[in-house]
């Protein structure tokens, strides 16, 4: 759901609520949205425990990560 999206934004990658909601929106209408620029490393953890939360959930979100 849309409001699994924002927590995740929120609880994963330190977003505001409002920016939360407006890249959940960005992904909805364009089916992407650039979340953040992080090292390697970060970028591993963040899209790791945010694939966790989403199949905890049941929830088929796909979120990848690439060189920038």
């Amino acid at each position: 759901t849309m409001e699994f999206v924002v927590k995740m934004l929120v609880e994963v990658f330190f977003k505001s609520t409002a920016e939360a909601e407006a890249l959940m929106l960005q992904v909805h209408h364009a089916d992407k949205a650039v979340v953040g620029i992080y090292t390697y490393d970060i970028a591993v953890s963040k899209v790791t425990k945010a694939t966790q939360m989403a199949r905890e959930e049941n929830f088929p979100l796909r979120l990848t990560y690439e060189p920038e």
